[in-house]
């Protein structure tokens, strides 16, 4: 921990192990298709990235997220706990509903971006990022053994199981999401009261249930701008049957690239470029400032933030532009230009049909949406550096954009 309350963290190396469904990943494609990400060897495709990505966007697709983290957080203590740890407000949580929140650190640095389920009074279950997950065990016992700041407050701690850990026994839970406007029909093709149960909850709701003989909990929750979207947390030596369930029901099964496409199309953030990362981004500047309640009395990191709240200059863009075949796609790291200057920068990118669609770090006055927006493609070869293009470009730069199209609304609903 550094003198500004920053937490330090250097993950240990290991080797990618599978995921709970990686059998069942080499059944339907080939070890070509699979890549190592956070840790675990998980699927890129299995047909194509397009073909997933309509697959979601017009019937259903289902999703691998058994690599995520999942904490249960417990005991009398659990709700005061959650709420001095985590930035949204954990009291106004009801029983069956979940909340968007992020973990700080007391120099207002986000460590993670979460989702909290409040199972009862003295139970919630906590899905942090495959990426962030020992990082944040890491940082909890760290603050329970006084390693981390709290900034002078006295916190009351919880009892805390990893429900990924088989030593959790029954109550053990991973993560199979199922995205699209057919997921209620595939889920009714299994079970119809389920689907039925399922179909009447708001956003961010979840009930417990059976379905084909396995407990799981069901909630409307996902990652890729689905207005129909559930995930399903069941335990991990059940996975493989519901999963083929499912497929047999008529999802299709969806690999990371449409993952990453989908979230990308609808302006979800990714923890390490829309979020923290190199230009270290603020839950303000990504959009989510809703979900940072400066009114509570403390949370941490509250401090740090709060100043982040009036002067942060950049903000978090999403744009559209041609992406037709044969359009060069734009990369991470190429420049945003507004009337010929360097306003800020590609976070990520991603085809969607015959458009593509950037999230963009950029000057907040300047990105005002409907603005023309054009894109400036960096070398990536040393042909191209050969030819003048540059290998970077910094704020205020004046240049010529290579491709050009418009801010868009922030986020997008499918």
């Amino acid at each position: 921990m550094r003198k500004d309350g920053t937490f330090i963290f250097e993950a240990k190396e290991g080797q990618p192990v599978g995921s709970a469904l990686y059998h069942e990943h080499l059944k339907l494609t080939n070890k070509s298709h699979i890549a190592e990400f956070a840790g675990y060897l998980m699927p890129l495709w299995y047909s194509s990235i397009s073909a997933e990505h309509a697959a979601v966007r017009q019937k259903a697709g289902v999703f691998d997220c058994t690599h995520m983290g999942n904490l249960e957080v417990a005991g009398k203590n659990a709700e005061t706990f959650l709420n001095a740890i985590t930035t949204n407000n954990v009291a106004a949580l009801q029983t069956g509903s979940a909340q968007y929140s992020y973990i700080l650190d007391a120099a207002g640095n986000v460590l993670d971006d979460i989702i909290i389920y409040k199972r009862d009074a003295e139970k919630f279950m906590v899905v942090v990022n495959a990426a962030n997950e020992p990082k944040i065990k890491a940082y909890l016992s760290a603050l329970q053994q006084g390693n981390a700041s709290t900034e002078g407050k006295q916190i009351k701690f919880a009892e805390i199981r990893d429900m990924r850990d088989l030593k959790s026994g029954s109550d053990c839970r991973v993560d199979i999401a199922l995205q699209g406007p057919e997921s209620a029909y595939v889920l009714g093709k299994i079970d119809l009261a389920v689907s039925k149960q399922a179909q009447s909850l708001k956003s961010f709701a979840f009930f417990e249930t059976n379905i084909a003989g396995i407990d799981c909990i069901i909630s409307t929750t996902g990652y890729t701008g689905a207005k129909t979207s559930f995930e399903i947390f069941l335990h991990p030596e059940s996975a493989a049957k519901l999963w083929n369930l499912l497929i047999e029901a008529g999802a299709v099964p969806c690999g990371l690239g449409a993952r990453d496409s989908l979230r990308v199309e609808a302006g979800l953030p990714l923890y390490g470029h829309e979020l923290d990362g190199p230009f270290n981004i603020s839950p303000f500047e990504a959009g989510y400032g809703w979900a940072v309640k400066l009114n509570k009395e403390f949370f941490i990191g509250k401090a740090a933030v709060e100043k982040t709240a009036k002067n942060y200059e950049m903000k978090v863009v999403r744009i559209e532009l041609p992406g037709e075949k044969g359009i060069r796609p734009v990369r991470q790291n190429d420049s945003v230009i507004i009337n010929g200057k360097c306003v800020g920068w590609v976070l990520s990118g991603a085809g969607a049909g015959n458009r593509q669609i950037a999230i963009v770090y950029a000057e907040k006055d300047k990105a005002v949406e409907g603005t023309s927006v054009g894109v400036y493609y960096l070398a990536r070869n040393e042909g191209q550096k050969n030819k003048g293009k540059k290998e970077s470009v910094k704020r205020g730069e004046q240049l010529e954009p290579d491709i050009a199209g418009k801010i868009v609304s922030r986020f997008e609903k499918f």
